[in-house]
């Protein structure tokens, strides 16, 4: 098969704590229910049917491990991340809608999911969690779908 078709979404998340690129790769193809290639062994002309191609890497901050996914699934992001979430073990970072650098959703282990700031540094390391909070926030916190202060339990099943 030839490269995936073009999508218009990458997913770019931030997981804690150390944890290796085969275990996340492993568990994305578990969660995704598709096979999930790492970029450096991917072959354009033989790549599974549905493939997901997968960037892993090591990097500094709270939130250490990036993954990038290519060409994932149409389906809720945020979902993904929560059943990857609960798999590892381990709280991840995704972007949210407000395009600003350093608010995120956070994903916990057990699914749940809030919107947070975090300092983002020249070096790309995220460090200094903090709920978003109606008190402390910003109009584009506001505008958000992810409003302040909100939670949605369990998104994992």
């Amino acid at each position: 098969m030839a490269l995936p078709p073009a999508t218009p979404a990458v997913w770019n998340w931030f997981v804690e704590a150390p944890a290796a690129p085969a275990t996340i790769v492993s568990g994305l193809t578990s969660v995704l229910d598709r096979p999930v290639v790492p970029m450096h062994e991917a072959d354009p002309d033989a790549l599974p049917d549905r493939a997901v191609l997968c960037d892993v890497w090591a990097g500094e901050g709270d939130f250490p491990v990036s993954v990038d996914c290519y060409a994932p699934p149409a389906e809720p992001e945020a979902a993904a991340a929560a059943r990857l979430a609960r798999r590892l073990g381990r709280r991840i970072l995704l972007p949210d809608d407000t395009l600003d650098p350093g608010r995120h959703l956070l994903v916990a282990p057990d699914g749940t999911l809030r919107p947070v700031h975090v300092d983002v540094s020249d070096t790309d390391a995220r460090t200094n969690l903090r709920l978003c909070t109606t008190g402390h926030a910003a109009r584009p916190c506001r505008d958000s779908r992810w409003a302040p202060d909100r939670v949605v339990p369990a998104l994992a099943a």
